[in-house]
């Protein structure tokens, strides 16, 4: 079965071009160290090899569909992280801890230097509202959460989905250190992605959001709705995404 890679965490239509790139440098780096890296990256269902019978753990146990039964042109992401060709993918922390950990190897961590929240593989998420409805906070040096808890009381929460680490289990667990939970928020709002949730902020649909800090400077770039929108916290410094392989030894 041909290897395959993807990049999709981060890899949004704006920049596309960055990310082909960033896949050149890791593709040679890969070859190099004897591994048959693939010349693209994968970005749809419909271009990951099927799996007859679905996608089977080293007990027999099937653990994801096959990619041909999956619309074609979306991306699924738990079948491409438990996909047997997987050469390279980013992945989070919130699915390794919730079981992924047990069908990949880990291959290395992202970087997130020379960006606001960021501090090398260590990551933080930027609680944004609306302009007007709070004060700015920048990100702290030492990576310590910042939570306005008496400003977040009340309010609708947007999440990407509940398995993220940086979009919900990061504000579950620092909540959690301050004697909180999600009960002081009026709704949670699923969204099913950072640039989503950023859209429901902006537009009222919702109030605040955790937004993991490289998208939300990805989104001051590309995405208009971010203007609408100020950072009054942010979570505590965790690790940042890893990239994962069905291989062993592969890393980058």
């Amino acid at each position: 079965m041909t290897p395959i890679a993807a990049l999709p965490m981060y890899d949004w239509p704006e920049r596309r071009a960055e990310v082909d790139a960033q896949w050149i440098v890791l593709r040679d780096r890969l070859r190099a160290r004897g591994f048959d890296a693939p010349d693209y990256l994968t970005r749809r269902n419909g271009d990951l090899p099927p799996v007859p019978g679905g996608i089977r753990d080293a007990s027999g146990a099937v653990i994801a569909p096959d990619p041909a039964t999956l619309p074609p042109d979306e991306l699924d992401l738990p079948a491409l992280w438990r996909h047997p060709a997987l050469l390279l993918a980013q992945t989070c922390w919130g699915p390794m801890e919730l079981g992924l950990a047990a069908h990949v190897h880990v291959a290395g961590q992202d970087d997130y230097s020379g960006v606001a929240g960021g501090d090398e593989a260590f990551y933080s998420s930027a609680l944004v509202m609306r302009r007007g409805e709070g004060l700015a906070v920048a990100a702290p040096r030492g990576g310590e959460p910042v939570l306005p808890v008496d400003r977040l009381r009340g309010k609708r929460f947007a999440f990407n989905s509940p398995d993220s680490m940086s979009g919900y289990l990061a504000m579950e667990r620092d909540l959690a250190l301050q004697g909180e939970g999600f009960a002081l928020f009026a709704r949670l709002v699923e969204t099913g992605g950072h640039r989503l949730s950023i859209e429901a902020v902006a537009s009222g649909r919702a109030d605040i959001a955790a937004i993991d800090c490289k998208s939300w400077a990805l989104a001051q770039r590309h995405h208009e709705a971010a203007s609408a929108l100020i950072v009054v916290g942010w979570t505590g410094r965790r690790k940042g995404l890893p990239f994962v392989s069905a291989f062993e030894g592969v890393a980058v």
